[in-house]
């Protein structure tokens, strides 16, 4: 007898809502190593390294110290503190802790956020190739998504700003813009950010400044957008641990900005979650004011960059592939157009390309298609490659066994 529970239907909203399908690419490669065969993992930006030893440290004694029932929604104020006074001195605006809401990590500011401030069929404009959690937010919320692209110069990426700035509408809301990008390792001058605040500005939109990856940045100095004149007001700053401590499970982050989304960020947390952790969030707080942490962030950076110079050159040694030196997170945004040409292939073909690939070779890694929809006149074939989970010496041996493969293609 059939029960009448077989009849019940899930929300056809669920049908808005996207995924981050590189963790599908995670788990072939799981299945592959199941199978005995060598994987050289590339596929995901998680992190092969440690938290540092003070960090650990300042969550076991919170842990020992009974910290482990119900805390503010907005976050315990030595956390809030310690984020107001970091974000200011690095950012160059002035927050107290009514501008933070601390979150379990930076993914849940992106939903939290565009739910705080849009109404059904706002335009909301976001980088693609980006985040694909950008664009899953934007439709679920009902928003409408209008995606801005990147010019693949000889130096590297740079933002397409005469095709972002003719995006602009009397229905635009948001701008997110993500400084130090997944997946493209882009990282904007002055001159760019000076013009994206004078569009924002000129729009009167809100802006979500992605700042995941704002330490993980190579021979320059980080910068955001809200310190531009007149951003400061409509500007949201994501926040996490993840990138910079080897975090990334933790499961800590959080939202600075005006106090009035903040405090609509918050009444978020308390219909969501309650409340970040209670003991990750001492944590947290020590990597922001023990020095250690910071020193321990710094060796973190120092390796990842040691990974990307010895990858770089090795990519493009590939046939057919072609990779720019990028100065900021740990990704290689790789061009292989030239290379699936050579297999009959074109940009179409991206997901039977990387499946060939991870069949024959072993090497795993993500595409154009896991960062968001194509935009018009897209006609090139990436790739991501994704060092932080591998050492050099590994990564380097993966592009030899590229190298070998593509030349006897």
């Amino acid at each position: 007898m059939a029960s009448s529970a077989d009849n019940l239907q899930l929300s056809s909203s669920l049908g808005k809502l996207g995924t981050e399908t590189a963790y599908a690419v995670a788990l072939e490669a799981k299945a592959l190593i199941a199978e005995g065969k060598k994987v050289y993992p590339m596929h995901i930006g998680d992190l092969n390294f440690s938290t540092p030893a003070c960090i650990k440290d300042a969550a076991r004694k919170a842990l020992d110290d009974g910290k482990t029932g119900y805390c503010p929604a907005a976050g315990i104020p030595p956390l809030r503190e310690a984020l107001a006074k970091h974000i200011s001195s690095t950012r160059g605006v002035s927050y107290g802790p009514n501008n933070v809401s601390v979150q379990p990590g930076g993914k849940p500011v992106i939903g939290k956020f565009l739910a705080a401030v849009l109404e059904e069929g706002d335009e909301v404009l976001y980088p693609s190739p980006g985040y694909p959690i950008y664009e899953s937010q934007i439709s679920y919320l009902g928003g409408k998504c209008v995606p801005y692209g990147f010019v693949d110069g000889p130096d590297g990426f740079s933002l397409d700003l005469d095709a972002l700035e003719a995006k602009f509408s009397d229905k635009t809301k948001v701008l997110i813009f993500n400084n130090y990008a997944n997946p493209v390792g882009y990282a904007a001058s002055e001159e760019e950010l000076e013009r994206l605040a004078r569009m924002a500005v000129a729009h009167n939109v809100w802006v979500l400044s992605d700042e995941a990856y704002w330490n993980v940045v190579y021979d320059i100095e980080a910068k955001s957008i809200a310190s531009q004149p007149g951003m400061a007001e409509r500007t949201v700053i994501l926040f996490t641990c993840s990138k910079s401590w080897a975090m990334t499970g933790w499961r800590c982050g959080a939202a600075i900005g005006p106090e009035s989304v903040i405090k609509a960020i918050t009444k978020f947390n308390t219909n969501a979650e309650a409340c970040t952790t209670h003991f990750v969030q001492y944590a947290a707080a020590e990597a922001l004011s023990n020095p250690a942490a910071m020193e321990d962030c710094r060796a973190i950076v120092a390796t990842l960059k040691e990974r990307r110079d010895a990858l770089v050159p090795a990519i493009n040694a590939i046939p057919g592939w072609k990779c720019h030196m990028p100065t900021s997170t740990f990704y290689l945004f790789i061009n292989v157009t030239e290379a699936m040409a050579k297999m009959g292939m074109g940009v179409a073909d991206l997901e039977a390309f990387r499946q060939r690939i991870l069949a024959d070779t072993g090497v795993s890694f993500t595409t154009r298609e896991h960062f968001g929809r194509t935009i018009d006149g897209e006609s090139d074939c990436y790739i991501r490659f994704a060092y932080s989970g591998i050492d050099a010496d590994v990564a380097v041996e993966a592009c030899g066994v590229l190298k070998d493969y593509f030349e006897a293609l």
